[in-house]
């Protein structure tokens, strides 16, 4: 898959707390692409997560959370009831040298995006069944799964979903599990090559649960400080 690595990706968007406050702020600030959020329609709590970044500080990632704060929870019933979608904004970017130089990166996809995504969700997610000691090895059988599902996204597991992005018709992969949905896209000119006007093309990520998919919509968020870093990050 031309994703990055899965240790780095899981790493940097796993099941970690958030920075808060204004150094949460100042990282979302660095990057140089624009960040996606569900756009007006949604009119509940925002809040912020986590952004990645490479080894030599550039902003590769983030996420920007709605509705409630997901948290693991072995109370099934307790955890259907949440109800939140959260928006991975990726980078697009070819393939590259790494920030230190002893390497290369490969390019960024739609791909990259479904799995950052499906890992997501699965940070979030604890069968009812499972004690603390067996939930790490099925959340390292079902990353990989979700790593596989993402590099195949003709496959029968997906099917397209036309969902608005800055008011646009645009087509995403979408598919539904046992814990929530998991969807992933790209807004326009993610080669950066066409010289239009309006943000540069990213490759966007979504997952959620308790909120149906189908009716959400994204747009570029015209200011990040309107998500609130007051709500922790579970």
């Amino acid at each position: 898959m031309e994703t990055t690595s899965r240790e780095a990706d899981q790493t940097a968007d796993g099941p970690e707390p958030a920075f808060h406050g204004r150094r949460t702020l100042d990282d979302y600030a660095r990057a140089s692409f624009p960040w996606y959020g569900l756009d007006e329609a949604f009119t509940g709590p925002r809040w912020l997560m986590q952004v990645a970044a490479a080894a030599d500080g550039v902003v590769q990632h983030g996420s920007l959370g709605h509705g409630d704060v997901p948290s693991i929870r072995s109370d099934a019933a307790a955890t259907l009831r949440e109800r939140f979608a959260v928006v991975v904004t990726l980078a697009a970017s070819p393939v590259r040298r790494s920030g230190d130089g002893t390497g290369v990166l490969d390019a960024t996809t739609v791909s990259s995006a479904a799995w950052l995504a499906g890992s997501g969700l699965l940070a979030h997610t604890w069968p009812p069944q499972l004690d603390h000691a067996l939930r790490d090895d099925w959340l390292d059988q079902q990353t990989e799964t979700a790593f596989v599902l993402a590099d195949d996204l003709d496959g029968p597991e997906w099917s397209l979903l036309s969902l608005p992005v800055n008011g646009e018709p645009t087509p995403f992969h979408y598919r539904e599990t046992d814990f929530g949905w998991v969807l992933a896209g790209s807004t326009s000119d993610t080669s950066g090559t066409s010289g239009t006007e309006g943000p540069p093309g990213v490759h966007l990520g979504a997952y959620g649960r308790g909120m149906s998919a189908y009716g959400l919509g994204f747009s570029v968020v015209p200011d990040v400080a309107s998500y609130t870093a007051e709500t922790p990050y579970v």
